[in-house]
């Protein structure tokens, strides 16, 4: 699980404030039946060790760098040591007549580390182990250490679990807020760039669109650049998918937005599975091609988000493909419609509509479910 210095971080100091109080209560319980014990010295000095090892996981849990495997690991080792050596200082018969175990609450400890680092699988694999091992040391195991190893294997899948929440909600509050920032910025800069920048390639444009020669070419030039300084202003900013398995479809398109295509599309993002956005991109790039060589003159691009479905409509105002004809070129072996553009959307099972009529443009819509299955 991600590594964060913010929320996870109250988790962590969580678990070193317990280490302490659970050591405090140790410490009671072996000043209490220290004349009960097999070996009250050693008793002593392993409660010396707990309290050296509780100051060594705070300081390590306490820094980023340190909630790795090398110290979980030996966490456990240590508190699993601690368990295995009890029987001896404590003794056998000690345990029988209900003497607790050295490590009492204390044993938590890396099952609650465990399960902050890696989530509710990794803390439930802690409390089982620990909690196995305090089993496997009793001769006899009584309900009330059954019931303990129980809320120590719960305790490890809540705490997980809560504590992977945590983050999540963390990285989705870093992802708004970024986001956030990024839109304030690109209105911003929008509402500069139309003051200054925009106004010029548009007044260009519209001059030198009823001029000739070079002038006339400018002219074309500034309105392309006026069209793709329009889109990338309207998107700018907005930060990537960190899964990387989705991506906005707007984005896709808004590259074929030039003076003779217009991309009209939702004000919200318009995710698709990668694979899907790349192919329905791809077709709708093959379409805008068949209108550049056929039909000439302007395009449109629309783009409409229908929750189940995505449909991109691609219309011209050409002179309409004739009753006929994609089955000529199809058998002719000229496959653009066929291939490039019903053969991709079939393939993520969406259907193309060709709605065409002599001497009234075409209008092609590529309808594509957002889940296959």
């Amino acid at each position: 699980m991600p590594s964060s210095s913010g929320l996870e971080g109250p988790f962590w100091r969580s678990i070193a404030v317990f280490r302490f109080a659970a050591l405090a209560y140790v410490g009671l319980v072996v000043l209490r039946d220290a004349d009960r014990y097999a070996h009250p010295v050693a008793a002593g000095a392993v409660l010396l060790a707990m309290l050296a090892w509780s100051g060594v996981t705070a300081a390590g849990y306490g820094r980023p760098a340190g909630r790795r495997w090398p110290l979980l690991l030996a966490d456990l080792g240590v508190v699993l040591a601690i368990i295995l050596v009890t029987p001896w200082v404590v003794g056998r018969a000690a345990l029988a007549a209900g003497v607790p175990m050295l490590t009492a609450a204390w044993l938590a400890g890396p099952v609650l580390a465990w399960a902050v680092s890696g989530g509710r699988r990794r803390g439930a694999v802690a409390a089982l182990v620990l909690g196995g091992a305090d089993l496997a040391t009793r001769d006899r195991i009584s309900p009330s250490a059954l019931t303990g190893a129980i809320l120590m294997l719960l305790a490890g899948v809540v705490v997980g679990h809560v504590a992977r929440l945590a983050v999540e909600a963390e990285e989705r509050l870093q992802r708004a807020v970024e986001l956030e920032a990024a839109t304030r910025e690109r209105e911003r800069l929008a509402r500069d760039i139309h003051d200054s920048v925009l106004q010029v390639l548009a007044l260009v444009r519209r001059r030198g669109a009823d001029l000739d020669g070079e002038a006339a070419e400018l002219a074309r030039l500034a309105g392309e650049q006026e069209v793709a300084l329009r889109a990338l202003i309207g998107r700018a900013g907005a930060p990537p998918d960190p899964a990387g398995d989705e991506q906005d479809l707007r984005d896709l398109l808004d590259r074929y937005a030039s003076a003779t295509v217009v991309v009209s599309a939702p004000a919200t993002p318009v995710p698709l599975p990668a694979r899907a956005a790349g192919e329905l991109g791809a077709a709708v790039g093959a379409a805008l091609d068949n209108v550049a060589r056929h039909a000439g003159g302007r395009a449109w691009v629309l783009i409409e988000d229908e929750e189940e479905t995505v449909t991109v409509s691609v219309r011209d105002e050409g002179p309409g493909i004739p009753e006929g004809r994609l089955a000529e070129a199809a058998a002719q072996g000229r496959l653009g419609v066929a291939q490039s553009i019903r053969g991709r959307v079939a393939d993520l099972g969406g259907e193309v509509r060709i709605v065409s009529a002599p001497g009234a443009g075409t209008e092609i819509e590529l309808v594509v479910p957002r889940s296959r299955g």
